[in-house]
């Protein structure tokens, strides 16, 4: 690449890859820069033998558990939720389950409608355009209709098939007088263009060798690579210098034999997620920032938000094939999404039906199945195996200044760039939320049929959803970015990922961040660039 460049954006996951396809839609052209590589569909290993041994090994979506040479050290002990991304094209789209349903109109205006959190300076309605090229981009399989959340075209392809279990936990929900729907997800069912739809194989986290799970690297990348924007991998991110007017003026970066480079550009764009980001900023240290980066609120890495999610696991007398189909989703119930001012908490939460683990996790007893080792753990198995599901309650979590992301020199990457620390503990509107959830969760399955119910208060290696450690806002004091992402301290930088979010909501934040992502970058088009 040339030593300078106009655009350059830090990070090739969910929305800098949409950014760059936006920008390069409009004629223009950009750099990202993205700290690992391409991952090739040969060297998924859903089909290997070993996959499950794989999944807890080397293809851990925990970083501090794959430990690949393109992760950087993230000090999770003082967090009662651990990490889960992924470096390389694709960000964590490589990693993840594609369930993918959107925000609601009142996620935008929680301080608004319930006192709590901030109020977001743009609507779901600025959004929805963007959902929508989103959604087509994608490759989303659903159902359009349904009548709780706002209008949405048809999806691409159909909703994945419910499978035995789902089609009992919605006659269930349907029972208890629940609404439900099919779940929203990045996952074609059928054949679509050039792409297969899904053989139900399982695995979907690990990553999909026919394609059919979305990720950016085969949806956005190659559309936007193929009219101009530029992609150098093995390109970790240092820190953003800044020049006499405190404006960013060079990106530094080490390539992959280690050397130092140096970038400079007219705009940077930071897509790095809700840890990555704010690490960067915090070790962007300047005379003009002393602090951080854009940080004069002090609010760079505050208001960490991560989603509390509880798994409730229910157990079936006979077999309800949970092994078969993608393992994160079918079904959801939205029941108990908004403020109700008869119970003891704000906001709400979402459930959503998942399947059943693979043999090796089922044997060590994943999602708390309690099976145990010596006497009696075959008919343990064979009792759980292929026996069950699981109600994954996600709450809504609130953005609090206690929980944030900082950086500590006293561990360092390869190249000497200070690590990232999560500090994180649920606050305790989440927490009742949660133990309503369960027992939501309980009277759900036990509906359903199942004869046994086991809980899993809260999933510790579910840290998938980085949000609100920079977020946008109006004010300058009390945010980072305003409603067009860009830096209230720094006209050239944008911040583009889930640490904008003002609130969490309580559902997967992806199209949300990339529907932001892509009007962030028509508001910088329009702008003048």
């Amino acid at each position: 690449m040339t030593s300078d460049a106009r655009i350059v954006i830090i990070g090739a996951g969910a929305s800098g890859a949409a950014f760059a396809w936006r920008l390069a839609a409009q004629g223009v052209k950009s750099v990202c820069l993205e700290r690992g590589d391409w991952l090739a569909p040969v060297d998924i290993p859903t089909d290997e033998p070993d996959w499950e041994y794989r999944r807890i090994t080397d293809f851990s979506p925990n970083p501090n558990v794959r430990n690949s040479a393109s992760d950087y050290p993230i000090l999770d002990s003082n967090s009662a939720i651990k990490p889960l991304l992924y470096n390389g094209v694709g960000g964590s789209t490589i990693m993840w389950s594609a369930h993918t349903p959107r925000f609601r109109p009142s996620d935008f205006r929680i301080k608004s409608l319930d006192g709590v959190g901030f109020d977001w300076p743009i609507s779901y309605w600025d959004l929805a355009p963007y959902y929508e090229i989103n959604d087509s981009m994608m490759g989303t399989s659903g159902v359009a209709g349904d009548p709780a959340n706002p209008p949405r075209t048809p999806r691409a392809t159909p909703a994945m098939p419910y499978g035995l279990v789902g089609t009992r936990m919605a006659k269930a929900a349907s029972n208890l007088g629940w609404h439900w729907w099919p779940s929203d997800g990045n996952i074609l069912s059928t054949d679509h263009g050039n792409r297969k739809g899904c053989n139900n194989c399982g695995p979907c986290e690990m990553g999909c060798r026919i394609g059919a799970r979305s990720s950016v690297d085969i949806t956005y990348w190659p559309a936007a690579l193929s009219m101009g924007a530029e992609l150098v991998t093995n390109a970790s991110v240092s820190h953003i210098e800044v020049d006499q007017s405190g404006n960013a003026k060079r990106v530094i970066w080490f390539d992959e034999n280690g050397k130092e480079q140096a970038t400079e550009c007219d705009y940077v764009v930071v897509a790095a997620n809700g840890i990555g980001t704010p690490r960067i900023l915090l070790n962007s240290v300047s005379k003009y920032f002393p602090d951080g980066l854009a940080n004069s609120s002090g609010q760079v890495g505050k208001n960490f938000m991560l989603h509390p999610i509880a798994g409730v696991t229910g157990v079936w007398d006979d077999p309800v094939q949970s092994w078969a189909g993608n393992d994160a989703f079918c079904l959801l119930t939205q029941h108990f999404y908004e403020t109700d001012p008869n119970r003891d908490f704000v906001r709400g939460y979402e459930m959503q039906v998942t399947r059943g683990q693979g043999p090796l996790i089922s044997a060590l007893g994943g999602f708390g199945l309690n099976v145990p080792w010596g006497k009696g753990h075959h008919e343990r198995f064979d009792q759980v195996f292929g026996h069950v599901a699981t109600v994954a309650v996600t709450c809504e979590d609130l953005p609090v200044e206690t929980n944030y992301i900082s950086v500590d020199s006293s561990a360092t990457d390869q190249f000497g760039v200070p690590a990232a620390v999560m500090n994180y503990e649920l606050e305790s509107n989440s927490t009742r939320m949660k133990s309503h959830g369960i027992e939501s969760a309980k009277a759900w399955l036990e509906a359903a049929g199942a004869k046994e119910v086991l809980v899993n208060p809260l999933l510790s290696q579910a840290g998938f959803h980085l949000m609100g450690t920079t977020r946008m806002g109006i004010d300058p004091a009390n945010s980072v970015v305003d409603g067009n992402c860009r830096a209230h301290d720094v006209s050239n930088l944008l911040v583009i990922d889930a640490g904008v979010f003002a609130s969490s909501a309580a559902v997967n934040p992806t199209p949300t961040l990339q529907a932001v992502a892509l009007r962030a970058a028509d508001k910088l088009v329009e702008a003048g660039i």
